[in-house]
């Protein structure tokens, strides 16, 4: 027990100063948790992805986490996963669906994405967002259908969010999410990052990609609003949250320079005050 509360405690450590920790933490207490030992587990293999390792070193790191989640799942977890097998023994979580976040880590790993076309764009979605999702919702107690549904458009919604929101923080890495076919509608022929960031046509990317996120927010909605109230508390708070970011991504403009979109805690409050308690 004394080593699972350091666990408890390590996985809430890495989460907190979040936009998510404030959401997750409206939870019960089990449901809470599980949702920080997931948090931290993204974390972790996000770490793997973005760090200046070899390439190779970086694939034998992610084979690791494949291995310890095989394990965990043959109910013989090692002492980083303890707290991840507790919140699968209370939420029946999926096995293909860690392996998925992983499989979408290791798509930066293997070479860095640079103008990937529409269909590899979505399977990075679903992989690095709504393969967590798909996580989250077993733990949300939602019914089966309607939370998948949730988890394939809220995460595209959050992820293409974050590309918006990271364009320079991505590129810094050599990385650049947005779509060659939007690239090319808008006439950029480049696919460097620095080249596509200070092209005058980035504008036009940006907006389209922000409709596409729009259109799965609605889609979220309607999901959440046919759904039980207590169930998708954490799920609205994030997608208000991240709305509020797009929002004033757009009211900024993609222009060079581009300063930093947040939350001030005082709205994310108010946010959370609105879908936890009223």
């Amino acid at each position: 027990m004394a080593s699972l509360e350091i666990s408890d405690t390590a996985a809430a450590q890495r989460a907190s100063g979040s936009s998510f920790y404030t959401a997750m933490r409206i939870l019960p207490r089990a449901q809470r948790q599980a949702m920080f030992e997931i948090y931290s587990f993204c974390r972790q293999v996000d770490d793997i992805a973005d760090s200046r390792a070899p390439r190779e070193e970086r694939r034998r790191e992610l084979d690791r986490w494949r291995a310890d989640i095989d394990a965990m799942y043959a109910d013989e977890p090692v002492a980083r996963v303890q707290g991840l097998a507790q919140a699968l023994r209370d939420f029946g979580l999926k096995r293909e669906d860690f392996h998925a976040v992983i499989d979408g880590m290791e798509m930066d790993v293997i070479a860095d994405i640079r103008a990937p076309d529409n269909a590899m764009l979505d399977t990075y979605c679903n992989r690095v967002a709504s393969a967590v999702g798909r996580l989250s919702v077993r733990v949300f107690g939602m019914e089966e259908a309607a939370g998948i549904a949730l988890a394939h458009h809220l995460g595209r919604a959050l992820q293409l969010t974050n590309i918006l929101r990271d364009l320079d923080e991505d590129a810094a890495f050599g990385r650049l999410y947005l779509p060659a076919e939007a690239l090319r509608a808008a006439g950029i022929a480049s696919s460097e990052p620095a080249a596509v960031l200070s092209n005058p046509a980035l504008g036009k990317v940006c907006v389209q990609i922000a409709g596409r996120a729009r259109a799965h927010f609605a889609e979220a909605d309607e999901i959440m609003a046919r759904s039980e109230r207590r169930k998708v508390r954490a799920p609205r708070i994030m997608a208000e949250a991240y709305r509020l970011i797009l929002d004033r991504l757009c009211d900024r403009g993609w222009s060079h320079p581009r300063p930093p979109i947040h939350v001030p805690k005082s709205r994310l409050a108010w946010i959370i005050l609105r879908h936890a308690f009223l």
